[in-house]
Parts: structure tokens; sequence; C-alpha cells
């Protein structure tokens, strides 16, 4: 039995996350001597898309006459808009008629626009996920590589969605089968459900440690509500150690103090929002825990060169001559 898939491709789609997922399915077709797999790309309208390499795609179908498919995996950046009135209905009309639905990167954006979310958990990559919690304070989002459910499946980046399609190889023709696709292409984790994303250290020129589990988890309980954020004293307190303590380890791992790290977390989630929603500085800023944008602006400008505002205005002129403000991932 062959397993039909469809990739709804929209404007600016990460290419990387596409050729991730077809790749180790047509290696497991060739391992297996079998058509177990096959895919069409799919586009809103019947028009050749680019992506954000800015290599153009000819869809084989578009969302209004694509013939039935067991999976329809969405491929986009998060500040896609759909160009045809129809697609969230036609989304949620080809959901109840069975196709499981999916999304990859910032396509769970355009997923969640459509109304087919309803409470299941979505793979939301860390680089979006401050302008995705803004946008959808409603909608649970996880920190994992990929998160898989009977109606939906998503997964954070390239590298993930090719192990979202292992896991549909494992499913479709067993272990054997995906162990070997992860081997040709020198894979060599095969990770599934449950296990989380790997997240950047910010570290100073001159730090010369690894982020080690206790100051892991102190960014963990600082991440975990930027709007009202913990204070060094009260995560001291969670972990059970004196703030001095805490201060030395975080100088070991990362060369700065628990201050000075995390405002470069609350400038990271700040500019997402910025680049990816329309919110105002003043909503931006209590996003990420400033009571007003005063001092919001001052650090983002330390932080960027720019004022929150010339950096909307600069993003914005790069939408509009057709390129992307930073890498779809």
């Amino acid at each position: 039995m062959t397993t039909r898939i469809g990739f709804l491709l929209f404007p600016g789609f990460p290419m990387a996350c596409l050729t991730s997922i077809i790749e180790p399915l047509r290696a497991a077709n060739e391992i297996s001597i079998s058509d177990s797999f096959a895919w069409r790309l799919v586009s809103e309208l019947p028009h050749k898309v680019v992506s954000s390499a800015g290599i153009t795609f000819d869809p084989d179908a578009s969302l209004e006459t694509v013939a039935a498919l067991d999976y329809l995996v969405l491929l986009s950046a998060p500040v896609a808009r759909f160009e045809n009135p129809r697609t969230a209905s036609l989304l949620r009309r080809i959901e109840r008629h069975g196709t499981v639905l999916g999304a990859i990167s910032g396509g769970v954006f355009p997923l969640v626009r459509s109304g087919v979310v309803r409470d299941e958990r979505l793979s939301v990559h860390w680089c979006y996920e401050a302008a995705f919690a803004a946008e959808f304070p409603e909608i649970r989002r996880s920190n994992e590589v990929i998160e898989i459910s009977p109606r939906l499946l998503t997964a954070s980046g390239a590298a993930a969605a090719f192990d979202l399609a292992l896991s549909m190889i494992e499913a479709a023709l067993g272990a054997n089968v995906a162990n070997e696709v992860a081997c040709w292409f020198q894979h060599p984790i095969m990770r599934k459900a449950g296990v989380k994303q790997a997240l950047p250290i910010h570290q100073a020129a001159d730090a010369e440690g690894e982020m080690s589990p206790l100051v892991a988890r102190a960014v963990e309980i600082f991440a975990e509500n930027l709007a009202a954020p913990a204070s060094i004293a009260m995560i001291a307190e969670r972990l059970n150690i004196t703030p001095r303590h805490l201060e030395r380890c975080f100088k070991q791992a990362t060369g700065q103090n628990p201050t000075g790290y995390f405002r470069h977390l609350r400038m990271q989630a700040a500019r997402q929002i910025v680049m990816y929603t329309n919110d105002s500085i003043s909503d931006v800023a209590a996003a990420v825990g400033y009571a007003n944008a005063k001092p919001l602006v001052r650090h983002y400008r330390e932080a960027f060169g720019l004022t929150p505002q010339q950096d909307r205005k600069r993003i914005n002129l790069y939408r509009v001559e057709g390129n992307l403000p930073v890498p779809s991932v």
C-alpha cells in the first residue's frame, strides 16, 4: 500500500525542510524496492512558488484540485498569509475527510490560522516560540523536535523533518528499513517523540564552560513565563542553591552573570515578536517582562544596534522587496 503525501508550499518556505523529508522517503522506496511512499507538491493557487533560497518550484496541483491524500504537510515562513480566501476552509474539509495534517518549521503558523488545531501540542522551533506564543497564546506548544498525534504531526525544522520521515518509514516498513535510511544519510540518531530541541548557548568570547544541567534548568525556569520572569533569587530557591552559586555556574558556562544572560534571552524573544507579529512595542515589552517600552527600546538598541521600530521598518522593507528578514529553518 502506498502512503500518499502532499506538501503544501507557501511563498518563502524553507527549502531544506522539503528536501529533508522527501529524500529519506525516496531512499526508503529504493531500499524496500517498493512504492511505499508517493508525494506531490501542492500550492494554494495554480502557480509557481518561490522558496526561501529563491528557487522556484512548480507544484503538481493546487489545494482546490489535489487528489485524496493520507498526509498534507504545510511548509512556510511564519509570516505567510493565505493567498486563497478558501484555503482555511479547504484545509478543515481535507482534515474532516481523514487526511492527517502536518507542518514543518514556520508551517505551524498557517496550520493554526486554518482553525484545525484543537488541543494537540505542536512542535514549535525555538526561534519562533515567542512570536507563536504572542499570536496563539491558547495553543499548546512544545519544544520537542517532533510531535505526533492521530490528527496532526509537526516538526520543528529541517533536521526534525528528517526524523519525522524516519518515523513514518518505521511505521510503514519497520525499524530495519528506517535504520538503513538513517545510515544512508549518516543521520546518527533516530530522534523520536519526546526528544527536546537543541538550543544555542549564548557565550561571551572568553567563556570556556559548557551548559551544565543546573544552568540549563535555570534557563528553562526563567523562560517558563517571560511576561513575568522569575528573579535570580526565585530560580536559586527552586534549584535549592544560593544565588551566589548560581552566578558562579553561569559565569563558568557562559562568561556572563544570570542577569546579562537572561536579558539576552528576553531580547531574542522580543525580536521574534517584532519580526513575526504586528504587536505594538508596548505589547512587545509586556510580553518579555518590561513594565513599559522605554527600557526595552534601550536594551534592544544595545543588543541589535537599532530600535524595535527601526528593525520592524527594515524587515517590512525587505518583505516588500521579496526577501525574508531571517533565515527560515
